[in-house]
């Protein structure tokens, strides 16, 4: 089974088994992440219903990418600039492209005991509290201008 999964705002066709290089995820090497938008699914000429499709990968490595050299020039100017950049990326491996659909849970809220009640209170209280005002700046005394001198014709 493939799938067309969107990440970094690009496109991948993935299968299981694949090993893909996609702009940084968040996790560790080892880690188990599912890869949420699906655009498309299917199995050699039929195509599933994506809504129902999960892709699970594991994250191989965090590294970086090829250096891309960017030089600027701007003729009988005497001006050059030569930059460097590395992108960081993440490196997948998908286990498992599947049909079932396996999201979370929501949870439900616990009912707040009283013991977690009474810090939150508090906290209330104390924003509530207007903050001290403090005194306003006081300002220089203005400089009296300097007489000007006659003109001698």
């Amino acid at each position: 089974m493939f799938a067309i999964v969107r990440t970094g705002g690009k496109q991948y066709r993935v299968a299981a088994g694949d090993k893909i290089a996609v702009e940084k995820l968040a996790g560790e090497a080892g880690d188990t992440i599912t890869l949420g938008d699906v655009l498309l699914a299917g199995e050699g000429e039929t195509i599933a219903d994506a809504a129902k499709v999960t892709v699970s990968a594991e994250i191989i490595a965090q590294a970086k990418s090829d250096k891309i050299v960017v030089f600027k020039k701007r003729r009988r100017h005497n001006y050059r600039r030569k930059a460097g950049h590395r992108q960081m990326m993440t490196l997948l491996r998908i286990t498992d492209v599947g049909a079932g659909a396996k999201k979370p849970a929501a949870k439900k809220a616990a009912p707040a005991k009283e013991a977690d009640a009474a810090p939150a209170e508090e906290t209330k209280a104390a924003a509530k509290k207007p903050a001290a005002k403090k005194a306003p700046a006081k300002k220089a005394p203005a400089k009296k201008a300097a007489p000007k001198a006659a003109d001698k014709k």
